[in-house]
């Protein structure tokens, strides 16, 4: 099957056309055509191979939505014609020990739709049915896609760490991450804390869920809410106070990193003496991801989104490298 795409040839490379051959449909396998994808900054990361693990060409594209067109034999879940999506994963072996316990996220051979593949900046894409996630009725397809990487980010670890509707949970930024978990947790019920450097995104902070705002400028202001919260849910990419935010946590709570910070520094006694913990994820199991769509679906969620034409891809690319988008970008191929 040939597939229309969008291709850099070197690092960092104007995105251009690109014509392929998807080769033989295994059985496992499914295709979609693409009617939406988001762009990541794990795409822009990819495109100037940061993580040196890209191939050139590279077709970036990893938040897809679109349209059974065609799947393998032994495909019974999904159906010709259904609306579903495809995030970071593409493929996992599904036999190792994480993967039969349910955490097909954390498979040792796991497989990236834009890692050593072809992602979604395409008219198609391929991946195995375990990660082909069908999508409900009523939900705004123009905007879920970036729900299939940076909302899956954020959904787990309520799920990994036993959050509550009683929690009180702090986000550490309101961007790309920070503004979907504000929603969720919202939506969870827990009592809601923002974090950010820029004391006039407030009020969005709290349209988008939050009950409480913190300036962190302020440097008292973390000292007000020691042993307050069940959870801190770091999602930038900076360095921190770490044991400032590890002090705002009750006994047992743990700080959660999702924003891929180079280290963190933390005093062991401060965890030790309250038991308290820092962890991490990489967004979610196959399972995990389908429940994010329902709950998503149920409450009305979606992402703050800016629409580019996919033929728009470059500039839609630059806005995210060098603009401030709010809050995520996603390509349109139904128009």
């Amino acid at each position: 099957m040939k597939v229309n795409a969008y291709a850099a040839f070197e690092k960092g490379g104007e995105l251009k056309p690109y014509e392929y051959e998807l080769g033989e449909l295994r059985h496992d396998e499914v295709d979609v055509e693409v009617m939406y994808c988001g762009i990541c900054h794990s795409d822009l990361s990819m495109l100037d191979n940061d993580w040196r693990a890209t191939r050139y060409p590279f077709v970036p594209g990893h938040e897809v939505v679109g349209k059974v067109i065609a799947k393998g034999d032994t495909v019974k879940h999904l159906e010709i014609g259904q609306i579903v999506g495809v995030g970071w994963t593409a493929a996992t072996c599904n036999t190792c020990d994480d993967c039969m316990s349910g955490d097909h996220n954390l498979c040792g051979s796991a497989r990236g739709t834009i890692m050593g593949r072809h992602g979604g900046f395409a008219d198609k894409v391929r991946a195995q049915s375990t990660w082909v996630i069908p999508i409900p009725d009523g939900v705004d397809l123009a905007a879920v896609g970036p729900m299939f990487c940076g909302g899956i980010t954020v959904f787990n670890p309520l799920l990994q760490n036993n959050i509550s509707p009683l929690s009180s949970v702090g986000v550490i930024g309101i961007g790309g991450l920070g503004h979907m978990a504000l929603a969720f947790l919202k939506a969870w019920g827990c009592e809601v804390t923002a974090f950010s450097t820029s004391p006039e995104k407030e009020a969005e902070a709290r349209a988008l869920g939050a009950h409480h705002f913190v300036a962190t400028h302020d440097k008292d202001a973390l000292k007000k809410l020691y042993g307050k919260f069940d959870m801190i849910l770091d999602t930038v990419n900076v360095e921190l106070d770490w044991n400032a935010y590890i002090k705002t946590l009750k006994s047992k709570g743990v700080l959660h990193i999702v924003g891929v910070a180079s280290k963190v520094q933390a005093r062991v006694g401060l965890l030790m003496s309250k038991q308290r913990s820092i962890s991490s994820s990489p967004t979610g199991s196959p399972h995990a991801i389908k429940e994010m769509i329902k709950f998503t679906a149920r409450h009305n969620i979606k992402p703050m989104v800016e629409i580019y034409k996919m033929d728009a891809v470059n500039e839609a690319m630059d806005r995210l490298r060098n603009g401030k988008p709010r809050y995520r970008v996603v390509l349109d191929r139904t128009i």
